[in-house]
């Protein structure tokens, strides 16, 4: 009897672990759609590869793709097509079980993924960009606006042993944080630029999340102008529709929440799920931006917890589209804005197939075009006496997020913040833009600095901005 009471009294323990047992998935049901975001993503990367960055095929399998646990083929070959006159890339074939995935290069845009049932002959449907580059030979035009660069001895008070220190702790990093460009700034001038081999001043890589501020930029220019407003609800119309969309509780969030990844939005892009779902869908699968955005529900409070998502920069961007009335208008907005007026020619901000940009990725761009874009915030948002960003927005986007109090203050508005247990070491007033495999624009106010660092960085990645920023700062005695 003692010996069946004790039998029972265990099953009846272990009973609430078998059940949860019973409810932990252990098949990926998300395998093949993983498989052809993985073709997607590789046919985008070896794209701008290619023709955006204009690399060689070796260096694209070297670097762009050395994140890959298996890339598909070598560049001897595989099961991928370069078509070097339509600029396109396919990767997969019909007989692999999973869809072929075709990326191809836009004018002025760089390349856009297509949807699985698109081929290269529908390369003619996807948005182009033509506006003719700002006038002048850059190479003849002084920096900061245009590239030629007078050689001049360091500033006083600039210990050059101690940059090129900072420099080779950069550059002298573990196999898998691999510096393609380090460029230093003060008062506004290049003391430093430094560049991997195989890597010069117009090669362009991709920013990753860097896109992120680049686009909190361009909002707080309309919002400058008044015709958008931090405080006011998005206005969308989200999915799925309500029968009263007056009651949708998504009304609630502000441009100010998506801004400050605080929407309360469900998070769909972390988990594990960012190569399956959510944002990688538009990514690396042609489906649309912004339809995957506007269909997230509303789980918290907005404003009240911080989740880093990316559809929480695309909702702004959305926002900013709606503010611009036409497609057109949306397209040149960007270059007529900002990019052109500080001298950003080689920089290319890529869309989706349906042309809303992807701005909290997938920018290509150049390290000197990295350092104008830190020195318009050095300056407080003026260029060539004229303002083009307010202070006002400046210091939103380095306010920290309320949402973060409780984890360090390290995120404002689209930047990134000094946590707090690394004041002692960085300046408090610095802020950074930060991308995957490790891209940098750190902006040292107290300093007159600007450092950019990029790197195509894979497998534990791991590099620094502030242990950078510390390490630079060191060649520094003011």
């Amino acid at each position: 009897m003692i010996r069946r009471l004790s039998v029972l009294l265990a099953a009846a323990a272990l009973a609430p672990a078998l059940a949860w047992a019973q409810q932990r998935e252990s098949f990926d049901y998300w395998g093949p759609q993983r498989e052809m975001i993985r073709r997607g993503q590789q046919a985008i990367l070896m794209c701008n590869g290619l023709f955006t960055g204009n690399r060689t095929l070796e260096q694209v399998f070297d670097q762009e793709l050395a994140f890959f646990t298996q890339p598909i083929g070598t560049p001897r070959g595989g099961d991928y097509e370069v078509d070097r006159e339509r600029k396109a890339v396919s990767v997969g074939s019909v007989w692999s079980g999973a869809p072929v995935m075709r990326a191809a290069f836009r004018e002025g845009i760089g390349c856009v993924i297509m949807s699985p049932n698109q081929t290269l002959e529908d390369i003619d449907q996807l948005p182009i960009l033509k506006l003719p580059p700002p006038p002048g030979d850059p190479a003849s035009i002084p920096w900061p606006n245009g590239d030629r660069v007078e050689e001049a001895p360091l500033p006083a008070g600039v210990d050059a042993a101690a940059l090129q220190a900072a420099s080779d702790w950069s550059f002298d990093r573990p196999p898998h944080q691999v510096t393609l460009s380090l460029l230093v700034l003060h008062k506004g001038r290049i003391i430093h630029e430094r560049y991997a081999p195989g890597v010069e001043m117009t090669t362009r890589t991709r920013t990753w999340s860097t896109a992120k501020s680049i686009a909190a930029t361009l909002i707080g220019i309309l919002v400058d102008q008044g015709t958008l407003a931090l405080d006011e609800p998005l206005g969308f119309a989200w999915q799925p529709r309500m029968p009263k969309p007056e009651e949708d509780p998504r009304n609630e969030i502000t441009l100010r929440h998506v801004l400050n990844m605080s929407s309360g939005l469900y998070p769909i892009d972390n988990q594990g799920l960012e190569y399956a779902t959510g944002s990688g869908m538009s990514y690396w699968a042609g489906a649309s931006s912004v339809q995957g955005a506007l269909r997230k529900a509303l789980i918290r409070q907005p404003g009240t917890v911080w989740d880093y998502e990316n559809y929480e920069t695309l909702l702004a961007v959305y926002k900013m589209k709606q503010a611009l009335g036409s497609p057109q208008a949306y397209l040149e907005f960007p270059r007529k804005a900002l990019l052109d007026r500080i001298g950003m020619r080689n920089t290319l901000l890529s869309t989706d197939r349906f042309g809303d940009f992807i701005l909290s990725s997938q920018v290509y761009t150049t390290a000197r075009d990295l350092a104008r874009f830190g020195l318009l915030y050095l300056n407080g948002g003026m260029w060539n006496g004229e303002r083009l960003l307010s202070e006002e927005w400046i210091r939103f986007v380095r306010t920290p997020a309320p949402s973060t109090a409780a984890t360090g203050n390290a995120y404002g508005g689209q930047f990134w913040l000094v946590p707090e247990q690394r004041k002692g070491e960085v300046p408090a007033d610095a802020y950074a833009t930060r991308g995957n495999r490790g891209n940098y624009v750190a902006i040292v106010p107290s300093h007159d600095l600007v450092i950019v660092r990029r790197g195509l960085d894979w497998g534990r990645q791991g590099f620094d901005v502030w242990d950078l920023t510390r390490e630079v700062l060191k060649a520094f005695h003011n």
